[in-house]
């Protein structure tokens, strides 16, 4: 194999779908910031409350379980 082909293969799906996120992201309309990581959520800057994104939202709710 070439090193080309190697370099190929490590980009993989994973590479493209992040890509693709970023680019879905940036073309919508301005999302709020996680309050935590300050990472754009699926929210627009018009909702109110407390935003999460995904990945904040998920490790909040296992702390919350846990905590009886």
């Amino acid at each position: 194999m070439s090193e080309d082909h190697r370099a190929i293969g490590a980009d993989g799906p994973a590479g493209e779908s992040r890509r693709a996120v970023d680019t879905a992201t940036e073309a919508g309309p301005p999302y709020a910031e996680c309050v935590l990581c300050r990472e754009p959520t699926e929210y627009p800057e018009s909702h109110k409350g407390i935003t999460l994104c995904p990945v904040c939202a998920w490790q909040e709710a296992q702390r919350t379980a846990c905590s009886g």
